[in-house]
């Protein structure tokens, strides 16, 4: 099921209403039965790997809760990074490996056709499978106790808000609420929906209608030079935080109107100043796991210079293949690996460059160069992301630098329309101009204490979606992760 679907317009309310009406002790139950149907919406057959893994994990915790002895609890956490992560492989992996040796070997005229396995892949599953292995580890690490009611434990592994696409929530935040009863709240019900509007109009309005525009550039690299190929990344950069922020704030709304905090997954990627700082602010949730569950316990930067660049790349690599059995996302986590590593090697070269120009002098100009050059670092690693494969990549970077200023004119993309990109620029300005309010006033006018002024902005966001909004349930771009 799909947030933008007519069937959550049904599903939602009903859900709510039933979960204030029933008696605190079987809110449990609905929910998970409700988020058990939720998934069921899109492949019946597939609840059976997210109850497998469930079950799974609930007794391997149950077992090292029971040993005092860190080693011997050490085969039970194998048990469960075994069978979790042995059927994210199975089903996300399989095949890319086996086309990948099978391409290696015909190098050397060794001709092996490798198996396939030719199934759909299982929605969110990197999601549930990551939810989980915190869990067990951090059973076994002794950070938490291990959840002892197994409805609970398996509602905080598919609770439907975030069950498909995140945020990835840790056991220590989420079971805990729970367990809670929460009350009817009006202004909390209001607060809630206030952000599910927010998350929509930026699925529906922004990443929607940037999405054809985006397809028309990666679908013919061969075809896009200069500003084509600039602008269609510049809009893909924008599609896909649209894209994902939208999600992940209307299931953190929908979660809060039934009084459930979950973690804030996006906070104005575009804004950072540096590639670090853009991932303190991108897929919060993800990049935290990392840090916690592989980049620490490769030793994170306190071991010797090389050591901790090769912890940081190493963690970027596996965050790139984490998204998807592509080449494409290898080389975009690489990236961002190299964009760090540089970073730190170069912080003093740079600071000197900087003083030397005045550049720190002035400091709405270190400002905005600061953030100007975040954003173009990322917004060409994005060329990797969305490529369909690595040669199309590499031409459309190529075609970059074959800038023509006579593209620069009302058909600058043929079969897109002026007027639609005249309106993504605008929809894309509104967005940012209410980030900046955030970011140096603390303010959003959807939760502004003045009347006029939430009452101006809901109407102005209501009247952009009914408009302007795409409503033919298109699928989120991290469904496929």
């Amino acid at each position: 099921m799909l947030f933008n679907s007519l069937d959550f317009l049904f599903f939602f309310p009903i859900v709510v209403i039933f979960y204030f009406l029933l008696p605190f002790k079987f809110r449990w139950v609905l929910l998970l039965f409700a988020s058990y149907y939720f998934y069921m919406c899109w492949k019946v057959e597939y609840i059976i790997l997210i109850v497998m893994s469930t079950v799974i994990d609930y007794f391997v915790s149950i077992k090292m809760g029971k040993i005092p002895e860190k080693a011997e609890r050490r085969k039970w956490l194998y048990l469960s990074l075994i069978t979790n992560l042995g059927i994210l492989f199975g089903f996300k992996y399989f095949t890319f490996f086996g086309d990948s040796v099978q391409l290696a070997f015909n190098q050397f005229n060794i001709f092996y056709d490798f198996p396939k396995l030719n199934v759909l892949l299982p929605v969110g599953i990197s999601f549930y499978t990551f939810q989980t292995l915190s869990y067990s580890i951090d059973v076994y690490n002794g950070k938490i106790q291990p959840e002892k009611h197994l409805g609970i434990f398996a509602l905080y592994v598919t609770f439907f808000p975030q069950l498909v696409a995140g945020p990835i929530e840790r056991p220590d935040r989420l079971i805990p609420q729970l367990k809670e009863k929460y009350n009817f709240d009006y202004k909390r019900v209001v607060t809630g929906l206030k952000m599910m509007l927010w998350g929509f109009f930026l699925k529906l309005v922004i990443a929607d209608r940037l999405a054809p525009i985006v397809d028309v550039v990666y679908s013919n690299p061969q075809e896009m030079y200069g500003f084509q190929v600039i602008l269609g990344t510049f809009f893909f950069s924008f599609q896909i935080f649209c894209d994902f922020a939208g999600y992940s704030i209307i299931a953190r709304g929908a979660a809060w109107v039934m009084g459930y905090d979950l973690i804030e997954n996006f906070r104005r990627p575009y804004l950072a100043k540096s590639i670090r700082e853009f991932w303190q602010r991108w897929h919060i949730s993800l990049s935290t796991w990392f840090r916690d569950y592989v980049y620490i316990p490769l030793g994170g930067n306190r071991v010797v210079k090389w050591r901790w660049y090769y912890n940081l790349f190493i963690t970027f690599l596996v965050s790139g293949l984490w998204h998807g059995a592509n080449w494409t996302f290898v080389w975009w986590g690489a990236l961002h690996g190299f964009y760090l590593i540089f970073a730190i090697i170069f912080f003093k070269i740079a600071n000197k460059i900087k003083s030397i120009i005045g550049l720190n002098k002035i400091s709405i100009f270190k400002n905005a160069y600061e953030i100007f050059s975040t954003f173009v670092l990322v917004a060409f690693a994005w060329i990797f992301f969305r490529a369909n494969n690595l040669e199309d990549a590499f031409t459309l970077i190529r075609n970059i630098f074959k800038i023509s200023f006579a593209q620069l004119d009302i058909d600058i993309l043929p079969t897109v329309p002026f007027y639609k990109l005249g309106l993504a620029f605008i929809f894309i300005f509104f967005m940012k101009f209410i980030h900046f309010l955030e970011e140096h006033y603390n303010a959003n006018p959807l939760f502004s204490e003045k009347l006029l002024v939430r009452w101006v902005t809901y109407i102005v966001i209501i009247l952009m979606l009914i408009g302007f909004g795409v409503f033919t349930s298109n699928d989120f771009i991290y469904f496929q992760f």
